[in-house]
């Protein structure tokens, strides 16, 4: 993973498994865990932002958040953010998917080599 937004804010909204959440300045600390969506924050200047996340996790300390995911994209339009968001995320999908399959060849050529081993027996 890599750091993806370092920057103050003024308020942060994201969802979590049990709905949307808020936070803003003086907010309490907490940890949650994060479903794929839109996280929108507010910049300094005022600006509204969206990072458009997969999974990951939201660590609020103090003045700090924090946020862990497998895959993020910014952007301050939702509809080309939208179409960045499809395009990329099923790459990824779809480089996800040529892994596995190659991981299922390698495992069923290590079956077929045991198997032809043991049949040589001594």
């Amino acid at each position: 993973m890599r750091v993806r937004l370092d920057r103050a804010v003024r308020r942060i909204v994201a969802e979590a498994p049990d709905g949307h959440f808020g936070m803003w300045p003086g907010h309490g600390d907490f940890v949650t865990e994060l479903v794929p969506g839109i996280l929108v924050f507010e910049t300094e200047e005022g600006a509204e932002r969206f990072l458009a996340v997969h999974a990951g996790t939201l660590v609020k300390w103090g003045d700090h958040v924090r946020v862990a995911v497998q895959a993020a994209i910014e952007g301050d339009d939702l509809a080309r953010l939208r179409d960045r968001v499809e395009t990329e995320f099923r790459r990824q999908d779809e480089d996800e998917r040529e892994a596995r399959a190659a991981l299922a060849r390698l495992e069923a050529s290590m079956i077929r080599r045991f198997q032809d081993l043991e049949g040589q027996g001594p």
